[in-house]
Order: structure tokens, then C-alpha cells, then sequence
């Protein structure tokens, strides 16, 4: 199961939800710090889950305007999601930021460029860490596992500034 698959099957878990309060419920949580859930592809993912039987929606009139299709989890959903929250919490994550690609090209591009394509990323990580800390500060208090969604983005965000700080300067030392 994907991530973006997970955390769709996890908010209706939650309480049966329609496409739309799925979205609201993404962007309320600040989810897409931590998980690739695009609006794009919501409906996508809800299809998806009801046809492998995670989920199953129905038809249900709404206070204003045409019904809409809320979707509810299965018995197998129920299931199938607590074995990829298990598989989750037990297995480092293994991710291929581009930034290494680029940093295993470097010899491609002058030391100028890399230097200042480094800054560039240097500064809108520095202005994510800020959107990520003014998010969490606007939202607390907070259960202690979402707490802990925000504590550890943050900390990521944090080592990756000093260490991409520490190899900017590492770049300029070796064509100085």
C-alpha cells in the first residue's frame, strides 16, 4: 500500500468521509508536509480503494446540493490498514531525494552555480522549516502523535539546514 493510499484509508477510518472533506481534512492537518496525497488525486486513490475492497462508498443527500458519496471502511480495510500502519512504524524509511542525484552530478556545473543552486535550496528549506514551525505553533495543543508528525519534520528539516550549511562551505573550500 502506498502512503498516499495509507493516509486516505486512515481518514476514513477515522469517520466516513466524502472526496471533498477529505481534501479540507489534508489541508486543516498540514498533511502534505509528511505524506504525497495530492488534491489531484484523491478520487483517484478513493476508486482505487474501493476496488480492492478497503472501502466502500455510498450515496448520501446532502444539506445543500446534490448527495454525495461518502465512503466507509471495510472489515478488510480495517485490516490491511493496520498492517501497513505496522509496517510503517517498523521499517526506516528508505527515500531518493532529488538533491542527491544533483549532488552526485556536481562535477557537471561550475562551482558558481552549484554554490548558488545550493543557497537556493538552503533558503526555501529555511522558509518551509518556517511555514512547518508557524503551522504547528498555530495548531497547538496538539494529540502527542501529531505533535510528534510536526517534531520530527521539524527535526529532519533542522539537520538537513546545518548539514547542507556545512557542505555549502565545503563546495567553496574546494575551489577556493
Amino acid at each position: 500500500m502506498t502512503n498516499a493510499e495509507l493516509a486516505i484509508l486512515s481518514l476514513i477510518a477515522e469517520q466516513p468521509r466524502h472526496g471533498y472533506e477529505i481534501e479540507q481534512v489534508i489541508e486543516e492537518r498540514g498533511m502534505r508536509e509528511w505524506t504525497e496525497v495530492g488534491f489531484s488525486s484523491i478520487y483517484y486513490l478513493l476508486k482505487k480503494l474501493e476496488k480492492e475492497g478497503l472501502i466502500e462508498g455510498q450515496l448520501e443527500e446532502a444539506e445543500r446540493g446534490p448527495a454525495r458519496k461518502v465512503y466507509h471502511p471495510t472489515s478488510v480495510g480495517i485490516e490491511a490498514r493496520r498492517a501497513a500502519l505496522l509496517e510503517t512504524l517498523s521499517t526506516p524509511w528508505r527515500g531518493y531525494p532529488p538533491l542527491m542525484l544533483g549532488i552526485s552530478n556536481l562535477p557537471a556545473i561550475s562551482p558558481v552555480e552549484a554554490v548558488a543552486a545550493l543557497q537556493k535550496y538552503r533558503d526555501k528549506l529555511a522558509a518551509r522549516l518556517e511555514d512547518v514551525q508557524a503551522t504547528w505553533e498555530s495548531q497547538r495543543p496538539l494529540p502527542y502523535f501529531v505533535d510528534a508528525l510536526f517534531d520530527y519534520s521539524i527535526a529532519l528539516g533542522t539537520a538537513e539546514l546545518e548539514w547542507i550549511e556545512k557542505f555549502i562551505k565545503r563546495v567553496e573550500e574546494q575551489n577556493a
